[in-house]
């Protein structure tokens, strides 16, 4: 099979080559009816352009890397969903490197990202170090922190604000009635388990509580397992605190699971909270009281600062986006 060639593609709407190579790459400064034309010349011929050609007269390719930290959380799902429809939406594909928490994992990804060329990386990244991000800058690649805040100017970041969350959380369970809150929580290195516990300690204060009698239980991932795993532990402590703010939706469902089974009413024993409104918080047995948050906002926004910047970086303004969550009461608060 014969391959098409820009030539023919030129031929066939009547424009130079040039012409052609603007609308697949510049497509801003073509006529909109010039840029039509070719674009119907394209789809008869059925021209495919060669990547790798264009890869190497530009340096880099018509691609981003997006680097999250458990991509089999809801959460990071919508946020990969806003990416793609930003970038599809301007001539882009996305390539998904998933760090699961691991730097070495993650920096393996950004390695691979570095080889394929891509525009830009789109990070939820994995700890604080900003060494390795800096090397891709260095490489003349753009970087967008997702999920997380900047800690410089010259950085952009989209996160949402979790100390606000956190305290929205437990101000509702106090407002419920709730006398004993433990929050029950990911590892320590995760910012956003740090940052909702901040929020948590906060609303006690505010309302003339120790923040010292917030219980925790700290488990090693954010799954519904090791929710199913906290409720087994709090039962078997015999004691119960009446209310429970979990750091995300997987804990706190299986935390609901794990307190169903054993015969524990929420919220008429133990009322509960999560985190993040995934689309199964709404859809469980008693549906969750949840914590939402922009997810898809995240990662669209994110897209749109990360190629704004790759494609005027004479006039990009470095942004540093805080959305504020908010407060979606269902059944399994009081």
């Amino acid at each position: 099979m014969t391959m098409v060639s820009i030539k023919d593609v030129a031929a066939r709407a009547g424009v130079s080559p040039g012409t052609v190579s603007n609308v697949l790459n510049r497509p801003e400064k073509v006529a909109v009816a010039t840029r039509d034309r070719v674009s119907a010349a394209i789809r008869e011929l059925g021209f495919v352009r060669h990547g790798s050609a264009s890869t190497l007269r530009a340096g880099h390719s018509r691609t981003v890397g997006l680097s999250v930290i458990d991509i089999g959380n809801p959460f990071f799902t919508d946020v990969a969903a806003g990416v793609e429809d930003v970038a599809s939406e301007l001539g882009y594909a996305v390539i998904l490197g998933n760090s699961a928490g691991s730097r070495v994992k993650e920096e393996r990804n950004l390695l691979v990202f570095a080889e394929q060329r891509v525009r830009g990386v789109l990070i939820t990244p994995s700890d604080e170090d900003p060494l390795r991000l800096d090397r891709l800058r260095e490489r003349g690649i753009c970087v967008v922190l997702v999920d997380h805040p900047a800690e410089r100017a010259d950085q952009c970041a989209v996160a949402v604000n979790d100390v606000s969350g956190g305290a929205t959380a437990v101000a509702h369970l106090l407002e419920g009635g709730a006398d004993r809150v433990a929050y029950v929580t990911g590892p320590a290195t995760i910012r956003q388990c740090l940052e909702r516990r901040r929020g948590a300690e906060r609303a006690l204060a505010s309302a003339g509580r120790d923040p010292r009698t917030l219980q925790e239980v700290a488990m090693p991932a954010m799954t519904a397992k090791c929710g199913q795993e906290a409720a087994e532990k709090l039962l078997a402590q015999g004691a119960l605190p009446d209310a429970l703010f979990c750091a995300n939706d997987l804990l706190a469902l299986g935390m609901l699971r794990g307190l169903l089974q054993a015969g524990v009413r929420v919220p008429d024993d133990v009322s509960l909270i999560g985190y993040d409104d995934i689309d199964f918080a709404s859809a469980s047995t008693v549906s969750l009281t949840s914590i939402r948050q922009p997810t898809y906002q995240l990662g669209r926004v994110a897209t749109e600062l990360l190629l704004d910047e790759c494609d005027n970086p004479g006039t990009h303004a470095h942004q540093q986006i805080m959305f504020q969550p908010e407060l979606v009461v269902r059944e399994s608060t009081r």
